[in-house]
């Protein structure tokens, strides 16, 4: 099932006077930001559509006013909170990309054809991302996402596969 919203970004920490607050940003272009209406702010409690009055960076965080939230005060309230948009209003991926969301829970297979478990988790390490595979056992593999290792994936069968390099398990 393919999610309806996605998540941009958390909200780390208050700036200024006027309630602005600084996100994190979970997205390659950082300037996505800049077409944004709405956003939906996630607590752990409840979840909120907000108004986007205004948008800036500041070293590799983006700086957002929500209208409603017009005080430091207010702005720390939603600390640790996840932005999320409606998927219509995500930006089309390149060929090739994918939003992690869509990857998370797909079968991993070797390209000899061997389930090697699901797709747990991905991170970035900087130069690439890494898949964090786990097995049913609770083991964990962990493949770089490079073109000699990833081979496949197919977000309508669930299905990735992968070479595994020696050395990788």
């Amino acid at each position: 099932m393919i999610m309806q919203e996605l998540e941009i970004g958390q909200i780390v920490n208050t700036f200024g006077i006027k309630g602005i607050v600084k996100v994190v940003p979970f997205t390659d272009d950082i300037t996505r930001f800049d077409n944004l209406k709405k956003v939906y702010i996630k607590t752990k409690s409840a979840k909120k559509e907000y108004e986007i009055e205004e948008v800036k960076y500041h070293k590799n965080m983006v700086l957002i006013k929500l209208k409603g939230i017009e005080n430091p005060e207010e702005a720390a309230n939603l600390k640790n909170a996840y932005l999320l948009i409606d998927r219509k209003d995500a930006v089309p991926l390149p060929k090739n990309s994918y939003y992690i969301v869509d990857l998370l829970g797909l079968e991993v297979y070797s390209d000899e054809n061997v389930l090697l478990g699901i797709l747990d988790d991905i991170y970035n390490t900087g130069s690439n991302d890494i898949y964090v595979v786990k097995d049913k056992n609770g083991k964990q593999i962990l493949l770089p996402a490079i073109s000699e290792v990833i081979k496949n994936i197919d977000i309508e069968n669930k299905k990735i596969t992968v070479h595994l390099l020696n050395g990788l398990i």
